[in-house]
Parts: C-alpha cells; sequence; structure tokens
C-alpha cells in the first residue's frame, strides 16, 4: 500500500511549528505516524498543498501518483492510533472487496471521546449528514472522487481524574475523561497536544491494559510475573517496561502501565505512576511524575513534581515547581517554585487563543502552555490556559508574581536588558 501524505503548515503556537514537528508519546508525530502505518505501507508520496478533495492530489502532487494501486491518504496532523487505524482498514477492506468503494473515516455523532474532546479548537473533524468525517481515506483502486463514511467506534471510557469538593465548585464529585480505546484527533492547537498525550495517549494505553485484564490469561500472567518478581501487581515488568542501562533506586515507587527509556536515572523516593519516560531523563530524590510524558533528555531534580503533563526534550522543571495538565516545549527552563494552575476559581469556561481570538477548550481543568527555548525564573504563579511565546525570558519581579495574561514574545526580560540582568 502506498500512503500519501497531505501536508498542513499551519503553525501551532507558542511553538510556531507545524503539528507534524511536535511531540506526541515522546516522538514527533511525523514519526509516531510513520510507526503506526509501518506494518501496512512500503511508499509514501507527500503533498504540500492544500486540498479539500483527494482527487486534488492528482494536480498539486509533486511527482506522479500511481493509478489502479491501493492508497492510504491523510493529512499529516492527524494524531491516530494504531487500534483506530487496524479497525478502519479492516471495514474498508471488507467494504472494497464488497462494493468496490472507496473509504473515509468517519464517526458516529454521539461517540462520547469525539464529541467531548476532540470537536474543540479545530477543523478537520467536520459533521457531514449525519456523521462525523476526518481526513483518512482508503483507496482500494487507486483516487477516486466517491468514498464512503466507514463509522469506527472509538470504544470511549468514562475514567475519572479528579474529586472536587463542593465547597470549591458548584459542580462537585468527580471529573472524567471520555477515553478512546481506539484515538483519532486533529491537531490544531497546543490543547491538542495535551490531548494526545494524556487523556488519548498514555490514559488510554492505561485503559486497554485494564480491557485486557477481564481476560483469565492475562491476569493470571501478570499475577505470577509478580509473584517470582516479589512486586506488587502494578509494580511487576509485565506493567513496568524499563530500557538498557537504566538505574532505579530501591527505593523509588514506580506503578505501571509506564514506560522507561535507556540510561534513566531514577533517585531515591521518587514516585512514576503510569507515565511515558524517555531516555536519558533524570527524576531526582522525591520527584513525582503522574500520567505524564516525560520526553528524552529531560531533568527534574529533587521535589520536582508534574501531574498530567508533556514535557518535550531536554526540558528542565527545577525543585519544587509544580505543573499540572500542562504542555512544556522543548530546551526550555521552569524555574523553583513555579505554580501552574488549571482550575478557574469563579466557575467560568476555561479559553484559550485559537486563531487570533478567546475560545473555550472544552475541559473544566487545563494547565498552561511553555514554548520552546524559554528561560522562566523563580515563584511565578501561572493562570489556567495561558500561553508563553517561544524563545521569552521571564523574571519574577514585583508586580508580575502572577501571570495571568498570554507572554508573547515581544515583553521577553531579555529584549534590551543583556547589561541588567545580574547587577545587584
Amino acid at each position: 500500500m502506498i500512503k500519501i501524505i497531505v501536508c498542513d503548515e499551519s503553525l501551532i503556537p507558542p511553538f510556531n511549528e507545524t503539528a507534524r514537528d511536535l511531540r506526541v508519546l515522546n516522538k514527533p508525530l511525523w514519526l509516531h505516524q510513520r510507526d503506526v502505518l509501518s506494518t501496512y505501507c512500503s511508499q509514501e508520496i507527500e503533498v504540500k498543498k492544500e486540498i479539500t478533495q483527494p482527487l486534488e492530489i492528482l494536480e498539486k502532487a509533486d511527482q506522479e501518483i500511481p493509478l489502479n494501486r491501493e492508497l492510504l491518504v491523510y493529512r499529516d496532523n492527524l494524531f491516530f492510533d494504531e487500534h483506530l487505524l487496524a479497525a478502519f482498514l479492516q471495514r474498508a477492506k471488507a467494504k472494497a472487496e464488497r462494493e468496490k468503494r472507496a473509504s473515509r473515516i468517519a464517526f458516529s455523532l454521539d461517540d462520547a471521546a469525539i464529541v467531548t474532546h476532540a470537536l474543540y479548537l479545530q477543523e478537520g473533524i467536520q459533521r457531514e449528514g449525519e456523521v462525523y468525517v476526518a481526513d483518512l481515506w482508503y483507496f482500494p483502486d487507486g483516487l477516486t472522487d466517491q468514498t464512503d463514511p466507514i463509522v469506527v467506534d472509538t470504544l470511549p471510557r468514562e475514567i475519572g481524574y479528579y474529586h472536587v469538593p463542593t465547597y470549591m465548585a458548584d459542580r462537585s464529585g468527580d471529573l472524567a475523561y471520555q477515553i478512546p480505546l481506539r484515538a483519532l484527533l486533529s491537531i490544531e492547537n497546543w490543547v491538542h497536544i495535551f490531548i494526545a498525550n494524556t487523556p488519548f495517549g498514555i490514559v488510554a494505553h492505561g485503559a486497554r491494559v485494564e480491557a485486557s485484564l477481564d481476560r483469565p490469561q492475562s491476569l493470571l500472567r501478570i499475577l505470577f510475573r509478580a509473584l517470582v518478581e516479589r512486586k506488587q501487581f502494578l509494580s511487576s515488568s509485565a506493567m513496568v517496561q524499563v530500557g538498557r542501562n537504566a538505574h532505579i533506586d530501591p527505593t523509588a515507587i514506580i506503578q505501571g502501565p509506564a514506560i522507561i527509556g535507556d540510561h534513566v536515572v531514577v533517585e531515591a523516593g521518587a514516585v512514576i505512576t503510569n507515565s511515558v519516560i524517555g531516555s536519558n531523563v533524570t527524576i531526582g530524590q522525591g520527584a513525582q511524575v503522574m500520567a505524564s510524558v516525560v520526553s528524552d533528555g529531560c531533568y527534574l531534580p529533587f521535589r520536582a513534581a508534574i501531574f498530567m503533563t508533556t514535557l518535550f526534550e531536554n526540558t528542565m522543571i527545577a525543585q519544587n515547581a509544580c505543573l499540572q495538565l500542562c504542555v512544556v516545549g522543548r530546551n526550555t527552563f521552569i524555574g523553583a517554585a513555579n505554580t501552574y494552575t488549571d482550575f478557574n476559581l469563579l466557575g467560568k469556561p476555561i479559553r484559550t487563543m485559537h486563531k487570533g481570538k478567546l475560545q473555550e477548550v472544552g475541559l473544566p481543568v487545563l494547565g498552561g502552555c511553555v514554548g520552546n527555548n524559554c528561560r522562566i525564573g523563580s515563584g511565578h504563579v501561572i493562570y489556567p490556559a495561558r500561553m508563553i511565546d517561544s524563545n521569552v525570558v521571564l523574571f519574577a519581579k514585583p508586580g508580575r508574581w502572577v501571570i495571568s495574561k498570554n507572554v508573547p514574545f515581544e515583553e521577553s526580560d531579555h529584549h534590551g536588558r543583556h547589561d541588567q540582568l545580574y547587577q545587584a
């Protein structure tokens, strides 16, 4: 099968990069897509011009498109996992055998994961008739202008992540995500990077593992492994995958499902639960990493804490900093005792900037986003859904301990102050 990649050249603030270059589950999105498709496709063609219908590819592609060949066409800002792709191709190929028709992926109007999380801040998933459709097509015999929607069930599961006491908000009880066992998302805003990594990424992986435990054979296999290793069920090697040359202190607590890369150091008293840890990462004494993605080369010293947070590569979160439901770009430093809040105490919907205006994110709690190559000084409090642009330097100073608005590059503290930064 040949895959045809339709490139989306839109830049996503505050990273100012295309979606394909942003990291999902410790990989650039383009690499994640390639790995998912590796068992199906042996050749690829890129189309770097905007299209609205698949037949436009014939006119806009830089190289000749093979005719009468099996094709898979998708837009490169789509995040999808192998479980969704397998379900789509199985049904699309079955339809092609019966009717010789091409297919386009679709979702029902009551699919909880799509309706609850995937429709905000984006245009790539749109309603057509009685279904939602996305830019993922299968052509059994070359490009055509006739495609039929193939409805794929994302198999959503409601999973709680916060319990809000009644004295804190008018909405008490558990806050929950609709977690898809088959995930698809159109990444057009930094909020989608958070969703792809956390609810649709590592939490979805945990939900699939939990679903597999309904099979007695899988449950007994993990129980036996835990007994042999004399470890707690969630800490056994069946639930925690550890790479080469990793040093993990015996007093550290690691609970799966978790993936830890090569040359990782986890020091005394650290806690890691349901997370992805890249290679060459150091987790310091007493640091806590919960339901998060920590990319290659990151450093969390003692007592740093992240929850449902994504760190791009080579980023450092200093001691006593607390990040919840955040996204932090590559080569960025977050200073000590920075606190990223994630809940609007006034009860108003959380909004973020999208295409020049504030729009609701569709989530009751959400942290902030920091771009690439930033230096954030100690002691800030950052309000929910605020963005700090790439290449920004911020110093905590009187009158600006609290970051209540987005910080563009033009307001960086490094402008014209090179001779003043460290004067007494």
